[in-house]
């Protein structure tokens, strides 16, 4: 396989983790044997994000969606979540990992909730990378809830509208001071980006590939890094702008 480039590597990687249920369903198994063999893949993924420097990897974990599905897949999906979080703080705290959450966490049970605001605080001072959970997320309500915050401040005169800007408005989103992702990865074949981070991938390059999330292996992360290095992008410029950008060091 080709080598990376150690100095074009994404900051942020942000993946669709999908396919669980049709992993299993081709085993004859159980939707909860699939996320089971699912949460192996983010171990997987998570470390090799680590060893490779990236700084940011999001996991579209629960969607906002998913509460719709049947109870006792979401009460599987809760556990399974709580059961990670309480495997992985010792990992995380050994390889300098900051875990983060976004979305509308009060939804969590509770149980599950203190779990997760526990690690996020033992957590807090790694420095090496930050594995950021999208959980009880949607990308319209992240909108939302930012324009409703803006609206409550402008009312109480702490900013004017006429100085809302696309910086300002992105501080108010639930990724407050994460960098937009570089690289979105969706798995299983699917062409659609399900209502995730719908603001912060304006200019994502988005790779897709039909392997199923618990199929999901080093190999396959790193194929989607190449393929992300192998992409000029422009942020609406012209192939010559960017080259002469680059021949000026911008």
């Amino acid at each position: 396989m080709e080598k990376l480039n150690k100095d074009k590597l994404p900051r942020h990687i942000a993946i669709i983790m999908d396919g669980n249920g049709r992993w299993a369903k081709k085993r004859i198994l159980n939707r909860v044997s699939g996320h089971q063999k699912g949460a192996e893949a983010v171990r997987e993924a998570v470390k090799t994000c680590r060893e490779l420097g990236i700084e940011v990897l999001t996991l579209y974990a629960f969607s906002m969606e998913n509460w719709n599905r049947p109870k006792g897949e979401v009460n599987a999906l809760m556990h399974l979540l709580k059961r990670y979080l309480f495997e992985e703080l010792d990992e995380m705290l050994e390889n300098n990992i900051r875990l983060n959450a976004i979305g509308d966490l009060e939804n969590l049970p509770n149980k599950v909730y203190k779990v997760l605001t526990d690690t996020i605080e033992k957590t807090k001072a790694c420095k090496g990378m930050i594995l950021n959970l999208a959980l009880s997320y949607g990308g319209r309500d992240d909108i939302i809830h930012a324009v409703r915050k803006i609206i409550s401040d402008c009312e109480a005169k702490k900013i004017k509208p006429e100085n809302i800007t696309e910086e300002l408005f992105s501080n108010y989103l639930f990724t407050a001071g994460i960098p937009d992702p570089d690289l979105l990865i969706r798995t299983s074949g699917e062409h659609r980006i399900s209502n995730f981070l719908l603001w912060q991938m304006a200019y994502t390059e988005i790779y897709i590939t039909d392997t199923l999330w618990p199929d999901f292996k080093k190999e396959d992360l790193i194929e989607a890094i190449l393929d992300f290095q192998s992409r000029e992008r422009r942020f609406g410029l012209t192939s010559t702008q960017i080259k002469g950008r680059k021949k000026k060091g911008v």
